[in-house]
């Protein structure tokens, strides 16, 4: 056991049951964090392949931004 694992044991000692417990839980979630593995934007080729139904992702976002503008424009009108 490192010197320092051995400090902080000591150190875990001198707290209350509550605070021990909530120690526990920290600990589980910092393990909960590390085990998750980081997602790539790969993984999400093919997904929804017929999302678009062939039409260029570029025009689609152009019409729904021209819809968001619409829309907001609506709003400030009222």
């Amino acid at each position: 056991m490192s010197p320092r694992l051995r400090q902080v044991l000591d150190e875990i000692a001198q707290l209350t049951p509550e605070e021990r417990s909530q120690l526990v839980e920290q600990v589980q979630q910092m393990q909960t964090l590390e085990v998750q593995p980081k997602k790539s934007w790969q993984d999400l080729a093919g997904i929804a392949p017929n999302l678009l139904n062939g039409e260029d992702a570029q025009v689609w976002v152009n019409q729904l931004r021209d819809e968001w503008d619409d829309r907001d424009r609506q709003v400030r009108a009222q």
